[in-house]
């Protein structure tokens, strides 16, 4: 829980306030308005203050306000001087009965204009003109240019063909090198083919007898031979 802090200023306000508000009473009670009417009279004045006080701290020039705040404390000034021996309390003079009465009708006028009266709105700054737009510069106009395309070269043709083209030779393959066991084995393969058939053997066969391709073939039989 957080402590009060007593604050130096708000005390002597308060004794202040306290001392006014029996002075004022106390003279309410001279004029001659007794009971709750007495008390009632010190309320008025302090309330009148309060809101002209208000309304000077909203509205900066209101003359209407320090006119009532002035009103008020004048009230409250006079009702001190007045219980301080100066006015005897038990001999109240006319006039100031006649101001006693005619303060609540004064307090509710002065209070009804002080709360309703309209304030004053801030005047708004005038908008900034707008910027003219900057107008663009004028193109000059482009001479017409004519463009000529220079003649594209025909595409060479190859060179026709001879009408009875030679025919170039070709050479022939070179025999297939035998190995020599290769060349054995298909001798005996050979001469075995020749004693039971009595014909010697033929390329297709021996190719076939030994699994070999038919150049390597052509070149054993070559050589058999």
């Amino acid at each position: 829980m957080s402590r009060i802090r007593i604050d130096a200023v708000l005390v002597q306000a308060v004794i202040a306030g306290a001392l006014s508000f029996a002075h004022l009473h106390d003279l309410a009670a001279a004029a001659g308005q007794d009971g709750w009417k007495a008390w009632a009279y010190p309320v008025s004045v302090d309330l009148l203050l309060v809101a002209a006080w208000r309304r000077m701290r909203t509205t900066a020039d209101n003359r209407a306000a320090w006119a009532w705040f002035v009103i008020a404390l004048a009230a409250s000034l006079g009702a001190n001087v007045a219980t301080a021996g100066l006015l005897d309390l038990n001999e109240v003079p006319a006039w100031l009965r006649i101001l006693v009465a005619g303060w609540p009708a004064l307090a509710f006028l002065g209070g009804t204009l002080l709360v309703h009266a309209p304030t004053t709105a801030p005047t708004e700054p005038d908008p900034a003109p707008a910027a003219a737009p900057v107008a663009a510069p004028t193109a000059e106009p482009v001479p017409d240019v004519t463009v000529e395309r220079a003649p594209e070269p025909a595409p060479e043709l190859p060179p026709a063909p001879a009408a009875n083209p030679t025919p170039v030779p070709v050479p022939a393959p070179a025999p297939a090198a035998v190995p020599p066991a290769l060349l054995d084995h298909a001798r005996k393969l050979a001469d075995a083919h020749q004693a039971t058939t009595g014909a010697r053997i033929d390329a297709a066969t021996l190719r076939a007898r030994l699994g070999v391709p038919a150049p390597l073939a052509d070149a054993i039989t070559a050589q058999l031979a």
